[in-house]
């Protein structure tokens, strides 16, 4: 028998038992890439829980910090509670009905009653610290600087002795307006006339012009009667001359007086045709009979203060009529105003008695 054939078997035997130990072998030593990949499984546990703590951090915070804000909103509030009123006012009210507006006017309206009773608008009222007797303004315009010279030469002081006069409680001013186009050679010549003579009285708000003429007595009683307290205002037309004694003896024998209205009374037609003289477009408001009220003749109108109060307070709500005379008489109409009415003051003759005449 040939021994190389028996030994066959055996290498065939040992090449076996090597394939089954290099099996065993393998099985407990897996290969690289498999190892790394269990590695990588076992992290991603790790981040997501890592993830999850700076989210739960943040949210934390968050309650943390709104936390905070509610304590301080609380704590604000809880003072501000302590001091808000316990019972609405009527302010208030007013408020929360979307009133403001009504308020708003009710507050001006007893701030304007208010003032009207201190400064002796109603009766009895009649302010003690009254200074000076009267407060005459002569109505003048631009173009009216050689009849001012005239006045100044003539029944009107000047200078030195219109100081004087003032000492005994009589204000004279010339009453202008301001130019239509402000700060022109109009309203120029008017200051520098001003500053030489000091004897104006310039309407700031007032445009100096014929069709404004009713507006310009209130503007004159109003800046007046915040200039001077004085017991009387008096308006004179620029083509009148005075006897200043006279007027001031007049004035002084009413002084004290309450709601005085003093001039030459008159009455007369109302003017409905347009084009005429006289003409005034309010004409259908004077009735069927078309005649004016009773009122003062423009040339020469007398106030007591309590009245020219009133002006200055209702200024912008009194109605104008096409002549300062009516328009003032208007005015009066439905105040308990005294009418005085002295013939002395009608200035259309030049008699001697007359405190007034037509230059």
């Amino acid at each position: 028998m040939d021994r190389s054939s028996d030994r066959l078997p055996i290498r065939g035997g040992e090449t076996l038992a090597s394939a089954m130990k290099q099996e065993r072998r393998g099985r407990s030593h897996p290969p690289k890439s498999s190892s790394s990949s269990i590695s990588q499984s076992s992290r991603a546990p790790l981040i997501m829980g890592f993830l999850s703590c700076l989210a739960w951090l943040y949210v934390a915070g968050r309650l943390w910090q709104d936390s905070g804000n509610r304590l301080l909103l609380s704590e604000l509030l809880q003072k501000n509670t302590g001091n808000m009123p316990k019972v609405l006012t009527v302010e208030d009210k007013l408020m929360n009905l979307g009133c403001n507006e009504v308020a708003r006017k009710s507050v001006e309206a007893e701030m304007d009653l208010t003032l009207a009773k201190s400064q002796g608008f109603l009766a009895g009222n009649t302010s003690s610290s009254t200074k000076l007797l009267a407060v005459i303004g002569v109505y003048t315009g631009f173009g009216s600087r050689l009849k001012r010279n005239v006045f100044r030469g003539s029944w009107m002081p000047r200078g030195d002795a219109l100081k004087k006069l003032e000492d005994r409680g009589v204000v004279i001013r010339f009453v202008i307006g301001r130019s239509p186009n402000r700060g022109d050679s109009l309203d120029r010549n008017i200051d520098e006339e001003n500053h030489q003579t000091k004897d104006f009285l310039i309407l700031e708000s007032h445009e100096e012009a014929a069709e404004e003429l009713p507006k310009k007595a209130k503007y004159f009683f109003s800046a007046a009667v915040e200039s001077w307290n004085a017991e009387f205002y008096v308006k004179v037309d620029d083509n009148i001359n005075l006897d200043i004694d006279g007027l001031i003896e007049i004035l002084d024998s009413r002084r004290g007086g309450h709601g005085l209205y003093i001039g030459c009374m008159k009455s007369g037609s109302v003017i409905s045709e347009e084009g005429q003289q006289w003409y005034e477009p309010e004409w259908w408001k004077f009735g069927d009979g078309k005649s004016y009220f009773r009122h003062a003749a423009g040339s020469l109108i007398i106030l007591s203060n309590n009245l020219a109060q009133y002006i200055n307070i209702n200024s912008a709500s009194l109605q104008t009529y096409a002549y300062d005379d009516t328009s003032v008489g208007s005015w009066m109409m439905g105040l308990d105003a005294t009418y005085v009415d002295n013939d002395r003051l009608c200035c259309s003759s030049s008699r001697q008695e007359k405190v007034c005449s037509v230059a």
